[in-house]
């Protein structure tokens, strides 16, 4: 089986070399996880979230090392791989140390004294067992270690797979749980390519939870169909940016260009679509091109783009660039290419006909095209397959959530680009082919866990209502019990037209009254 040999898309010097996972290995590695379930499950919420808060305060000990062994596997920027995968993070863990407790509790229904004497209802929310944490390559911390950290904190226990392409993180995050004593093997790394991927998901486990691309992502949902295993998809993007005639420009103009081009635009959230209303237009292009010009690509801290990390993504980007040319869009500057690294370009006259306004870039373009009205601009932003995130933009901020309110998509900041994601008690997750599910926030939390529901009674009475044996009488009595409760009418009105009927129910609501006099 030949190894995985995984290089920094930075300078091409070799950073580790992977036996993938087979057959054997993952099996072993969902078995030896199924098995830490039920240590690991049956500890208490304030046991778990100790443990989460080690793992914090070592993720915290370690930033600078994981920083630069991020840097390195991902070719992303000293300050990216700070602020977009050590703070998000830290964030989460620590969020969810101080909620998850309130979240996981149990809540307690409300339950009719009439249709269900001496019961009480409630929901607890029970984790599913081995969950399987498939991840991707362009934020291999962030996209690995939050969705096994919730799902921990949940009472489940984690098989992760890392991108071969980023193979040294997901070491790193296997290091640190194992230094955490609490979690013991409740975390399996399982390294390797789309095989070893496969076989996990075929193992089965308990719960999938994939980011990646649509295409992968329809694979797994198809194969996990065979197992009926729940899963969630975080997809692609192709998020649009709506910048009104009344928006700050200035500030508009930066968020546009951090927005496309933070992280080199390999991001599922990232400014893929910029739209600008027409008396704003040329001035917002004009102010783009030049802000652009300003960013410095290369490697270090005093660089605001890193390389490309996946090779295959740099044709993408390429042919998207020439295919917008092709069909009559102009560009700030040609194609340059230097290695991994690839200049940022503002494109403009674009059309919903180019690839580039319709499929996912993942690279270091803005495309620009103006609109008239805010139902032209409602309406261009919602004609896509994909409804991530997006942004809307406008001196209005009511207005804003007006229009916010208009578009088909998971998430939407207002006057402000990206951040929504990294907001710990924000659900994040997608509509369309961006995917299903969402994760961050109670809900997140809630999603790698089932509600079970329990109606307990005190056993009291000898016999309910509604058991057997039957009899028309029974039945017309019944009748009259349902039109007292549900019917028209003041109480007085519905006992009058009903007494007969609730007559024959006088012993169970005798005793109901006497338990409750005297419990």
């Amino acid at each position: 089986m030949k190894p995985i040999d995984v290089l920094s898309p930075l300078d091409g010097r070799p950073l580790g070399s992977f036996e993938p996972c087979r057959e054997s290995a993952v099996s072993g590695a969902v078995a030896t996880a199924r098995r830490e379930f039920d240590r690991w499950s049956v500890l208490p919420i304030a046991a778990r979230a100790s443990a989460i808060r080690e793992l914090r305060r070592l993720v915290l000990a370690r930033a600078d090392d994981i920083v630069d062994l991020v840097s390195a596997v991902t070719g992303k920027v000293p300050t990216e791989a700070l602020l977009g995968e050590v703070y998000p993070v830290l964030d989460l863990l620590q969020y969810y140390e101080a909620n998850a407790a309130k979240i996981l509790a149990r809540r307690k229904v409300p339950t009719s004294p009439l249709a269900y004497p001496f019961s009480h209802a409630y929901v607890d929310q029970r984790p599913f067992g081995v969950v399987a944490v498939i991840s991707p390559w362009n934020f291999p911390l962030q996209l690995s270690l939050i969705p096994a950290a919730t799902a921990l904190i949940a009472g489940n226990s984690v098989c992760l797979k890392p991108s071969e392409l980023s193979l040294p993180v997901g070491e790193l995050i296997g290091g640190l749980f194992q230094q955490v004593e609490a979690f013991g093997d409740a975390l399996q790394v399982v390294p390797g390519d789309g095989e070893t991927g496969r076989l996990l998901v075929e193992a089965p486990p308990d719960f999938i939870f994939f980011t990646g691309s649509v295409a992968s992502g329809q694979a797994i949902m198809a194969a996990a169909a065979g197992s009926l295993t729940p899963l969630i998809l975080e997809l692609g993007g192709k998020d649009a940016m709506l910048v009104f005639g009344d928006a700050p420009l200035e500030r508009a103009v930066r968020a546009a260009v951090y927005g496309a081009f933070s992280n080199s635009g390999q991001m599922c959230v990232a400014v893929e679509r910029c739209y600008v209303q027409r008396e704003l237009y040329p001035a917002f292009v004009a102010a783009a091109v030049a802000e652009t010009a300003k960013l410095r690509v290369g490697a270090g801290t005093d660089r605001e783009l890193g390389a490309i990390t996946s090779p295959a993504q740099i044709g993408i980007i390429e042919a998207h660039y020439h295919d917008a040319l092709a069909k009559g869009a102009k560009a700030s500057g040609p194609m340059r290419r230097e290695g991994s690294f690839v200049h940022p370009v503002v494109l403009w006259d674009v059309s919903h006909d180019m690839a580039l306004m319709r499929d996912e870039t993942f690279g270091p373009l803005l495309p620009v095209m103006p609109f008239d009205t805010e139902d032209d601009a409602v309406r261009l932003a919602n004609d896509s397959g994909f409804g991530l995130n997006g942004s809307v933009w406008t001196a209005d901020v009511e207005r804003g959530q007006g229009i916010a309110a208009r578009l088909n998509l998971g998430g939407c900041a207002i006057n402000d680009v990206i951040k929504n994601v990294g907001h710990a008690g924000l659900p994040f997750g997608g509509v369309k082919r961006s995917g299903f599910g969402r994760y961050h926030g109670p809900e997140g939390l809630l999603s790698f866990t089932q509600p079970v529901a329990v109606l307990a009674n005190a056993g009291r009475m000898s016999m309910e209502t509604n058991w057997f044996p039957y009899s028309e009488q029974h039945y017309r009595d019944l009748r009259g019990f349902v039109d007292f409760v549900f019917g028209e009418g003041n109480t007085l009105s519905r006992v009058q037209r009903n007494w007969q009927a609730l007559k024959s129910f006088r012993q169970y609501f005798t005793f109901n009254l006497r338990q409750k006099l005297h419990p």
